[in-house]
């Protein structure tokens, strides 16, 4: 057969060259059948809800062991949605009003509720569709007193499957999975991001007729950098993927040999390289990578993974964790940022039909400052365990940071009152993500220490581009002048009045604009812990004179 090309979405960046294993599902097939005795179907459901759950927990505590505990918690939140009361609800009204099996009542359940997920505007909601199948098709298994397929090849494959649910992905045998590749699939799906943290090379979104072409143990070559997968490669196209798989390999290799070294020009300009993360359980890449510190965590997952706002114990838990493993090294702490493209149902926000323009990040705290206060009394309890940054996003005025300023200082006056001790070094910055916040910066910097530059949203506003809509690509140029002259105006602004400056948005792992930015005096760039090594071959290969 003639080789064919594929492209899909990359969602870890590495190559892999083998034969296809095409998943399949031992699904059993559900058939609607009158039961008498409603009572023992209830009881059946019930029976099969509980083994549902062991098989979940034995599958949490594999992921925990593999991906960490923020991706383990998907397994969580399943074994929660399968005790949820509407879900539930529904399963035993189909049983009761129309005196049918279990397998049927889960089944139209099922449908309606993924459905009803798939349907909603939202990424993450939408997401939760493949939640809701995958706790269904697993009640379904256990009714019908099969096991959920645990799939498990014999030797090194690259499993291709029309989707993954997450639990499929954990139970791979990370040993024998060369790569996956799937038909259907978002970059935000928990099944993209287990894969990123299993460091398994992988692309989603292929398209349907990738798995019409394929057959069992046809030769593929599976390029995360580019989504690009192809069916029976020629000779020399095999020659070339395994030159660059070797490439690869030796390259990191090279880059662990920069581990302990400065972050240095060659003639001597330094630059601080941190790390970006979402959670507690990225700081291994942090430390592993070499990071500098922490430039920006995402407290927003606190909240995104939780199924009510989170405490101020639970966050302070978090954040000393974070401060504590980081060993004196800066931890910048981004506030609360939600709204736009991150929803949470329990914060009941509004439809907005602008919503990148809307309520969000430091707007929802300002307006609901029991939010904020919770969040500030947490950080600066935590604050004496490391050395700790506060970051407040989306500011767009000297008002907001007013604002904001205050509410550090009545957290930290009401921790004073009650003994509770906190450190008096804590900095305190902004991020410029709006040109509003770029061309004040004069202003703003005079009364903060630090600036940090959120590349993704300051290109959003300044192009009046939706970063959310794929068709608007053409039209975003992220070297657009206008962004580097909003960033060259902040770093002025920002030295001019005694803060510094640092960038992390995506364009920190640029390194075609590394130079540029030494050239403008950034001080810091904030990264994922995979690119911090590459950053640092490259701040390293420049000479500014």
């Amino acid at each position: 057969m003639a080789m064919r090309i594929f492209k899909g979405k990359g969602v870890y960046g590495a190559v892999a060259v083998g034969r296809a294993q095409v998943f399949k599902r031992q699904e059993a097939h559900v058939r609607r059948i009158r039961v008498d005795d409603t009572a023992a179907e209830l009881e059946r459901l019930e029976a099969a809800k509980a083994m549902a759950i062991e098989q979940l927990s034995g599958i949490y505590e594999k992921a925990l062991r593999e991906v960490g505990e923020t991706n383990a918690q998907i397994f969580d939140i399943h074994m929660m949605m399968i005790e949820d009361d509407d879900y539930n609800d529904s399963i035993k009204g189909i049983i009761e009003t129309q005196s049918v099996n279990a397998e049927y009542a889960v089944a139209v359940t099922s449908d309606t509720f993924a459905e009803m997920f798939a349907s909603m505007e939202d990424s993450y909601m939408q997401a939760r569709s493949a939640d809701v199948r995958d706790i269904s098709n697993r009640i379904i298994a256990c009714l019908s007193d099969c096991e959920k397929s645990e799939h498990q090849a014999e030797e090194c494959m690259i499993v291709c499957a029309d989707d993954l649910a997450p639990s499929e992905t954990v139970a791979l045998d990370k040993d024998k999975v060369l790569a996956f590749v799937t038909a259907y699939g978002s970059a935000n799906s928990h099944t993209a991001i287990l894969a990123r943290n299993m460091n398994i090379p992988a692309v989603i979104g292929i398209g349907e007729e990738f798995l019409n072409e394929l057959e069992d143990g046809v030769q593929l070559i599976v390029d995360g950098h580019t989504g690009t997968v192809i069916i029976d490669p020629d000779e020399s196209t095999v020659q070339q993927y395994t030159k660059k798989q070797q490439e690869d390999t030796h390259k990191k290799a090279l880059l662990q040999e920069l581990k302990g070294k400065e972050n240095i020009t060659k003639d001597g300009t330094s630059i601080k390289i941190y790390a970006n993360i979402g959670g507690v359980d990225g700081i291994g890449a942090v430390l592993a990578n070499d990071a500098g510190g922490i430039g920006l965590f995402r407290s927003e997952f606190l909240y995104l993974e939780s199924n009510d706002y989170p405490d101020e114990e639970q966050q302070f838990r978090a954040y000393k964790k974070v401060l504590e493993s980081m060993a004196g090294k800066k931890v910048i702490i981004r506030t609360l940022d939600i709204g736009a493209d991150k929803q949470i149902d329990y914060f009941g926000l509004d439809k907005e039909d602008n919503p990148a323009l809307g309520l969000r990040a430091v707007r929802i705290c300002l307006t609901r400052p029991e939010i904020f206060r919770t969040q500030l009394r947490a950080l600066y309890r935590a604050s004496v365990y490391g050395s700790l940054g506060i970051m407040f996003p989306m500011i767009n005025s000297v008002s907001d940071v007013e604002k904001c300023l205050a509410a550090c200082e009545q957290a930290k006056s009401e921790l004073a009152a009650e003994g509770v001790p906190f450190s008096d070094s804590v900095e305190t910055g902004i991020m410029i993500e709006t040109p509003a916040a770029a061309i004040i910066s004069d202003r703003l910097a005079a009364m903060v220490d630090f600036f940090s530059v959120g590349t993704n949203d300051l290109t959003q506003y300044t192009l009046a581009c939706d970063r959310q809509n794929a068709k608007l690509e053409p039209f975003i140029d992220t070297h657009h002048e206008a962004i580097l002259r909003l960033i060259e105006l902040a770093a002025k602004n920002a030295h001019e009045h005694g803060a510094w400056i640092g960038i992390c948005g995506e364009l920190a792992a640029d390194t075609s604009l590394t130079e540029t930015f030494l050239r403008m005096g950034i001080d810091e760039l904030s990264v994922s812990a995979p690119f911090v090594l590459p950053l640092r071959e490259k701040v390293r290969s420049i000479s500014l004179k």
